[in-house]
């Protein structure tokens, strides 16, 4: 059978519970059964992400270990009847305590290929590196356990698990008793027979004495059910799939479980739940895996992904191009790199990026009614990424913008990239911000710059001031001045809905003529955006149903790719720092590249961006002061 392949495959044909290495796995208490059932009887697993070291264990020891203690849990005939929750603790983990191949193993393990009904998945405190890979949680949702997974936070579990049957540190009542479990298990794999029910919760019963399911009276309308993920049917966009409500239905008739059971798990009849006695002793009972065309390459043919959005904000399921991965640096070896190739070798470095050939076609620029809409002949946008505006009645024929969307760390469409708009863009500009929900506008570049119009005046620039663009109006209702930016309060009315919205436009006024600003003053700019932005997702409320970063920013210089693409270079490798402890620069950049085109428009601008990563590290203590860069060649006669 493929539950015998598996256990030959995974090297789990025979599990000693007094192996070394098995004990060590099972005292760190990262896995285990809980006393307590959820409000269908269903047993509680739980697993503690940020008790798990991967370096500290091996796969196998990891699985025999769940295996272990999920045949000691399958020898309770309740648990048999009504199934299992599977908690996956995530509160305080860290993305070195994930191991994506074992989730796909354990994730797999726990979907079918065990003789146990999964009756549902609870995430609970997901970060969000976890949230974003769209590989990882496609797992969870195929066929029938689409209805079967959820996101929760602590304070949500309560509505699918009873306060006493939860742990202490998941808001319940329970008392830490691993220890107690682990001796059942023990009893169970020794052939003694012991009382599980002395252990386990008991079900409430009927009138005819059969154990039954408790039903919840009423419905809950969770947002955060992954329902229909990827169906070709489903809403393709964010917020007509957060507005569709889903309902959790929790009640079951035991009289036809045995038929619900083989058809939810797949189980053949030989496997049923009548089938599972007390043979569980026997090897056959410990199975556990998926075949290893499950581990290594995912089924896609039958999983289609979602059409993409036209341009209204971000899903967070959505993949971002920026994730982490094992080829980035530390901070360490980021200065090192930058002491070993100096400015010359980080130019020959971008140098290469330069040469690659762009990775899409500009057909849309290049139609003869947009050329006049971008601002520099040489510097289009590509298709694939380019942002979509409105079409009006007067101008059927476009609905071109010289704008791109960017992806952030671990946030599809979290930028939208663009020139300074030029005045017969300025409607057009308008429309995409109200179009995308922006709430921030970033803009590295002043109006004019070396007696050069480098952008056009498209907000008014005066406090207390307006100005009408087609169907908005602008209002300025404040304005800022500090010494290396400006912030102005703006009000964005559009004639059309009646509606208006706030907004925040960040102007940074200390890029020099010619090179880069300093690093101190211009991360100080970059994190006012971030708590601008972080402040006005709050403001916003239950109105964004997208990415919880909040709506794309809009960020412009003149060309929308120098400047423009600094500050999103910067701003990525920070996160992921700040995530993963590590970043890549250069495979960044050409990333961004990849949807903006020829995003870093000169060498200085490449290695500015590692200068100020390094400057932050140092603000931040992850290097010493002590540890200074030097991108200087020394002089040839200095030896």
């Amino acid at each position: 059978t493929s539950h015998e392949a598996t256990r030959e495959r995974e090297d789990l044909q025979v599990i000693e519970p007094n192996d070394k290495f098995i004990q060590k796995e099972l005292e760190t208490g990262k896995f285990t059964l809980l006393p307590g059932r959820d409000r269908t009887c269903a047993a509680v697993a739980l697993f503690t992400a940020r008790l798990h070291y991967p370096p500290q264990t091996t796969h196998q020891v990891v699985l025999k270990s769940l295996v272990y203690q999920l045949d000691a849990a399958l020898e309770s005939i309740d648990t048999q009847r009504h199934g299992l929750v599977f908690v996956y603790d995530m509160t305080e983990s860290k993305y070195a305590n994930f191991d994506y191949d074992l989730s796909i193993k354990i994730l797999s393990l726990l979907k079918g290929a065990y003789p146990a009904r999964l009756k549902k998945v609870l995430i609970v405190t997901a970060p969000l590196w976890f949230k974003a890979p769209f590989k990882i949680l496609r797992l969870f949702v195929k066929e029938k356990l689409r209805d079967r997974v959820y996101t929760v936070n602590v304070g949500e579990l309560i509505s699918f698990i009873p306060k006493e049957s939860l742990p202490i540190q998941l808001g319940g009542s329970q008392v830490p008793c691993h220890q107690v479990w682990l001796q059942m298990c023990y009893q169970c794999a020794t052939n003694q027979q012991p009382n599980l029910s002395s252990y386990f919760a008991a079900c409430p019963t009927g009138p005819d004495g059969r154990c039954r399911s408790v039903s919840r009276s009423g419905s809950t309308d969770m947002d955060n059910h992954i329902s229909d993920f990827d169906s070709e049917s489903s809403k393709d966009t964010v917020n007509e799939k957060h507005t569709h409500e889903y309902k959790e239905k929790e009640k079951e008739d035991v009289d036809d479980m045995d038929e619900t059971f083989k058809d939810k798990t797949g189980l053949k009849d030989k496997d049923s739940v009548t089938a599972i006695s007390r043979k569980r002793k026997t090897s056959d009972s410990r199975t556990g895996l998926p075949d290893q065309s499950t581990v290594n390459e995912p089924p896609v043919d039958d999983m289609p992904r979602k059409k993409r959005p036209l341009s209204s904000g971000s899903n967070i399921l959505d993949d971002s191009i920026h994730m982490p991965d094992c080829n980035g640096v530390n901070i360490q070896e980021l200065l090192n790199k930058v002491n070993s190739l100096k400015r010359k070798g980080l130019f020959q470095e971008y140098g290469s990026i330069k040469m690659e050939a762009p990775s899409g076609t500009f057909n849309t620029s290049k139609l003869k009614a947009n050329l006049p809409k971008n601002r520099y002949t040489d510097v289009l946008c590509y298709d694939h990424s380019r942002v979509t505006i409105p079409v009006t009645e007067e101008d059927l024929s476009t609905d071109y913008i010289n704008a791109n969307f960017v992806d952030g760390y671990m946030q599809k469409n979290a930028y939208i990239s663009t020139q300074g708009p030029l005045p017969k863009t300025f409607v057009d500009f308008w429309r995409m911000v109200w179009h995308n929900k922006t709430r921030v506008i970033v803009m590295t570049t002043r109006t004019i710059e070396r007696s050069r119009m480098k952008c056009g005046q498209y907000w008014p620039n005066e406090a207390d001031s307006d100005e009408q663009f087609q169907e908005f109006i602008v209002y300025n209702n404040s304005i800022i001045e500090g010494k290396d930016f400006t912030e102005s309060h703006l009000m964005l009315h559009n004639t059309n809905t009646g509606e208006s919205r706030e907004l925040v436009h960040l102007q940074f006024t200390s890029w020099p003529d010619y090179g880069v600003p300093p690093a101190a003053p211009f991360l100080d700019f970059l994190f006012k955006v971030r708590a601008v932005q972080e402040s006005a997702t709050k403001e916003v409320g239950s109105e964004w149903t997208g990415h919880p970063l909040g709506p794309p920013i809009v960020v412009h210089c003149s060309a929308g790719i120098g400047r423009t693409g600094t500050f999103i270079t910067v701003d990525i490798c920070l996160r992921r720092l700040e995530d993963v402890g590590t970043v890549d620069v250069r495979e960044t950049v050409r990333k961004i590249r990849s949807q903006r085109a020829f995003s870093i428009q000169m060498p200085d601008q490449y290695v500015f961006c590692h200068q100020a990563v390094l400057e932050h590290a140092m603000k931040q203590g992850l290097i010493s002061s002590m540890e200074q860069i030097s991108l200087e060649e020394p002089d040839s006669d200095s030896d």
